[in-house]
This record gives structure tokens, sequence and C-alpha cells, in this order.
């Protein structure tokens, strides 16, 4: 990093961009690799990965900065962590984490990308109604301005937690992310949560602040699967055959709502697909809410689509359901002949709206003793 280790381990203090700490702002944060299995061994400490937007947090005397990911400012969407963080008993840190607005007990990514508002208003109102949390899970800079990017991530730990103590135990704002090096904790999260957790992360005890890379941090996401009613289909742009399959499933009240698609079709199966679908060209396809309408999550694709009739069920695996939707593509696992198409419905990508915060609380109760 350009920087140099102190006696006690930790780099020299410098003044760089404006803040009294040896931080350059913006700070690339360490990024992960992504990976289908949970690695493991004495080096390895692991951590719940949250759904919610990254943040570098600087304090600087008055100063406080949020910084996203992107390296692009947070500050003005979130007032009560600027708040927070400012009422805190300390002059000047950096610490990265993650922020998250509880809602009923779980997060809503939702109410999080709505706070991503030109008016000031607006984000005021939802501050005050849908009010963030930010979850540490990094120190980067102690309280006397010297940066700890060059210390290993177990000594690091082991000043956020001690940090965490001494100045943010009433907080109500802010949060300690769990962390374990037993691999059965991290499992246990994921029962513990079903659907509600992203996932674990992963990361390299014995290796410094890796800004900008992935050598050491990787992340397993916690994919669900659901059974869908197939309720229409998109051609290959420019192509006879079949590119995606618009994906429904049913309300209580017996409307089949489309919420996403699927587009890993395999390209050798395309033409017996496309020869499947033709003859259950008809409409409606969907009852409730159908394809075309405006959607957050939205690609731009093409509006047009052929709706079938409803008697194929596909399963398929997703990240997140959010809003009615499937927040990203899916993937196609298998074709369900042994499903009827009313068995697919909203119940099965319900989120239990327990445990989130539990989870939260069991980790900052600890640091307190």
């Amino acid at each position: 990093m350009g920087s140099r280790l102190g006696r006690r381990g930790r780099a020299t203090p410098k003044v760089i961009a404006g803040m009294a700490v040896g931080i350059r702002r913006p700070l690339p944060p360490m990024e992960a690799l992504s990976a289908d299995e949970i690695p493991t061994g004495s080096q390895w400490q692991y951590e719940p990965k949250w759904d919610g937007f990254r943040c570098i947090v600087f304090r600087d005397g008055n100063k406080v900065e949020l910084q996203s990911k992107s390296g692009r400012s947070l500050t003005r969407y979130f007032p009560e962590l600027v708040g927070a963080v400012a009422d805190l008993k300390v002059q000047r840190f950096v610490a990265d984490g993650e922020i998250v607005v509880p809602v009923g007990g779980a997060f809503s990514f939702d109410a999080l990308l709505q706070r991503i508002h030109p008016a000031a208003s607006r984000v005021g109102k939802l501050a005050t109604e849908t009010p963030a949390l930010l979850i540490l899970f990094d120190l980067l800079a102690d309280p006397d301005g010297g940066s700890l990017l060059e210390n290993t991530l177990d000594v690091r730990r082991c000043e956020l937690e001690a940090f965490f103590r001494k100045y943010c135990r009433t907080a109500p704002r802010l949060r300690l992310s769990p962390v374990t090096t037993r691999l059965a904790d991290a499992k246990s999260w994921l029962k513990r949560t079903g659907a509600m957790l992203d996932g674990v992360i992963a990361k390299r005890r014995d290796l410094p602040y890796q800004s900008g890379n992935r050598n050491g941090m990787h992340k397993i996401k916690n994919y669900r699967s659901a059974d869908c009613t197939v309720g229409g289909f998109r051609y290959n742009e420019g192509k006879p055959l079949v590119g995606s399959l618009l994906l429904g499933l049913y309300d209580k009240s017996g409307l089949l709502h489309y919420v996403g698609f699927t587009s890993s079709i395999r390209q050798q199966d395309k033409l017996a697909l496309t020869a499947k679908l033709k003859p259950l060209i008809a409409a409606p396809g969907f009852t409730g809410d159908a394809p075309g309408a405006p959607s957050r999550w939205s690609t731009g694709r093409s509006a047009a689509w052929e709706p079938l009739r409803p008697k194929l069920v596909v399963e398929v695996s997703y990240d997140h359901f959010s809003g009615g939707r499937f927040r990203h593509g899916t993937t196609l696992l298998r074709w369900r002949p042994d499903k009827a198409p009313l068995q697919c419905t909203f119940d099965q990508v319900r989120q239990l709206k327990r445990s989130m915060m539990a989870l939260l609380s069991d980790s900052n109760r600890a640091a307190a003793r």
C-alpha cells in the first residue's frame, strides 16, 4: 500500500486526500472471488454475507464520509448513519462495512434502493421511517489515525472488536458483524436464517487488507430454488428460436403473475424446445402481472413475448426474490412434469422475517462482554 509499518505493527500515519488518517480516499475495498464451496483451514475466518450496500466509513474530526464500493459518496443518502458516526466519542477512524435497512426483522433491499433519490426531503423522510444500520466487519484506520491496511486480518479484527466495545456499544445504528473460525458455525448461520442470508464470506486471516483485489476473500452465495409455471417465452433476437422462458407464480386468488425469466437454455436444446412451445401459444399467458410492466430489475430487453397456456413447470435456482420478482436472471435446473402448474405459488419464495437481527444481536452481545 506504500505505508511503512511502525513498531507496533501498524502503518505510519500520513495526511492524504484531506483526511488526517493514513488512508487515501476513495479506497477500493476488498473484493470477493465467487466460490461454490466454503474453503477450510486454519487461515480462514467466516462472516455472514449481508445483502446491502458495501460502505467504507471515514471519520476525521467533524467530517464523516460514506464511500460506496465504486468509490462514490453515499453520505447524502443516509443522514441517520452520518449522525450516528458523528456522535461517536472518537475523532478519527476508517472502517469497512455494509449498509442494510431492517424491515420486520429482515433486511429489505428494495427499501435500501429507495434511498438513492435526488430529493433531500424524500431521503430524510425515509431515514426516519426506515432507518438504516451500518454493520462493521473491518477496521482500516485506528483512532490515532494509523493505517491498519498492512496488518493481517486477525490483528485488524481484534482492533475492530476493541474499537466497537469502547465506542459503539451504545450506538443504535451501528452493529458488529459476527465472525467465526469454525466451519460448523458458518453452516449454522445458513440453516438458522434459511433464504434470508445472502451467503457466507470467507476471508484469509493471515493477509493484509486486499484493497481492490480478490486474493483474500471468497463469497459463497446462498442460492435457493423454486418451481415456476412457464407463462410465456421470448425468441432470441433475430432468430426463430426460444431465447428465454418467462416464469410465473400463482397468488392465493389463482392469478398467475410474472416473476422473472430464465435464459440458461442449452443451445442444442433450443430447436426442440421451440417446437414444444409453439403448440401451447395462447393468450393471456399471465393473468396477473405480465411481462413488460415497469420493474426495478428491468434490463431493457424487448417487451415482445409469446403467451403460453400454463402447462409446463420448471425448477430454477435464484439468489434473491424481492418486490415480487427474481432480482436477477435465474438458472434452469430441470423440468418438473411431476408438478401441477397451480402448485407453483408464492408460498415457496416467502422469506421468513426472523433471525437476521437476532444474528447481529448475538454478535453484539458477545462484543459487549
